[in-house]
């Protein structure tokens, strides 16, 4: 699409969405700088827009779903697809294919890089072979958990389907359980079973859709654990032996996994709760004071009274972004669900 078809198709998709804006509301949404460039965000988290990073021949590298997206220690962007012909594709920061293999993960679903001893490696949760799977960075497994039938939460392995992993610096990591009965499960980096929280419910110690989850070590005195309960547009804090500690409520955002970039917290929000239609995602960006400080994609983020205001998506961008990475340029590469098996997009911080 040439740039000035672009922006008056975003311009025109900005006023469908969620019904009439206003003339602050549509103009913030997003801009055009002097290179005819696309720029979206708010306050000093803004980006541009390139819609064909990473595109492929879909004849000869197909993808389905665009799960999750993260960096390896030397650069390159893994992103996983539950396309069982390739579903682990490696690009380099420019969206060259660098190399692409799996062949076995139909329900490809969270990607968590680990590092140990100088070695990158790979968790992959896949919810239809209802398994955790770790890998090397070129795909060999070295780990499957299955259903941890014996905990006595699980009459059977179907009701097991695992959506996120984290890991820690001493091995142990955590699955959540996001499409299943929606517990936490801590293991050490043997694969032993430490600790089992959380499940379905509405208690605060309890999930709608543990969707994602991750480490937060920024207050090295204090670590903790971030998890999305996504259908509830709440992002829940737990310490490390699963005991709740508070929740940080985000109207109108069904997010997805937290990915901590610096001090901030990144999220893919799938769609917008109260929007009229149902591709209608954006991006969340959170400071370290659990402040919503810019909504790439969606309405500017304001707080009345400490409380921040519903959140919904005003362009027609993103099509259920899924997952976000984000590189030491603070550019992010945004994997999308559901969205006509399209590539990532990547943002460039401007």
């Amino acid at each position: 699409m040439m740039q000035s078809g672009r922006r008056s198709f975003l311009k025109k998709s900005a006023l469908a969405t969620g019904g009439l804006l206003t003339f602050s509301q549509l103009s913030s949404a997003f801009s055009i700088d002097r290179n005819n460039d696309i720029i979206i965000g708010h306050n000093n988290h803004r980006y541009k827009v390139n819609l064909n990073w990473g595109d492929l021949d879909p004849a000869k590298t197909p993808v389905k779903d665009c799960h999750e997206i993260v960096q390896d220690s030397q650069g390159r962007i893994v992103m996983l697809t539950n396309h069982t012909k390739n579903n682990v594709l490696i690009y380099d920061k420019s969206g060259k294919l660098l190399d692409k293999w799996g062949t076995e993960y139909p329900g490809g679903h969270g990607l968590t890089l680990a590092k140990e001893n100088g070695e990158d490696f790979l968790f992959i949760t896949d919810y239809e072979r209802h398994q955790v799977i770790k890998t090397t960075i070129d795909g060999k497994v070295v780990m499957t958990l299955d259903c941890p039938l014996d905990t006595g939460h699980y009459a059977q392995k179907e009701a097991y389907k695992p959506t996120e992993t984290t890991v820690l610096e001493n091995g142990d990591f955590y699955i959540a359980d996001g499409y299943g009965n929606q517990f936490i499960l801590h293991y050490n980096h043997k694969g032993e079973l430490l600790n089992v929280f959380g499940g379905r419910g509405r208690e605060e110690h309890q999930f709608i859709n543990a969707h994602g989850i991750c480490y937060d070590n920024r207050d090295k005195a204090n670590p903790c654990l971030l998890i999305t309960a996504r259908e509830q547009n709440v992002l829940k804090k737990f310490s490390l032996e699963g005991e709740y500690l508070s929740s940080i409520p985000v109207p109108g955002a069904l997010i997805c996994r937290p990915v901590i970039h610096n001090n901030e917290v990144y999220f893919a929000v799938l769609k917008s709760k109260e929007a009229a239609n149902d591709d209608s995602g954006f991006l969340l960006i959170m400071d370290d004071q659990d402040q919503v400080v810019s909504c790439p994609g969606a309405t500017k983020p304001v707080y009345e009274n400490h409380q921040l205001d519903q959140l919904y998506q005003t362009i027609r961008l993103f099509q259920h972004p899924h997952d976000v990475c984000v590189d030491e340029d603070d550019s992010i590469y945004v994997a999308q669900w559901n969205s006509g098996q399209t590539y990532p997009i990547k943002l460039t911080r401007v």
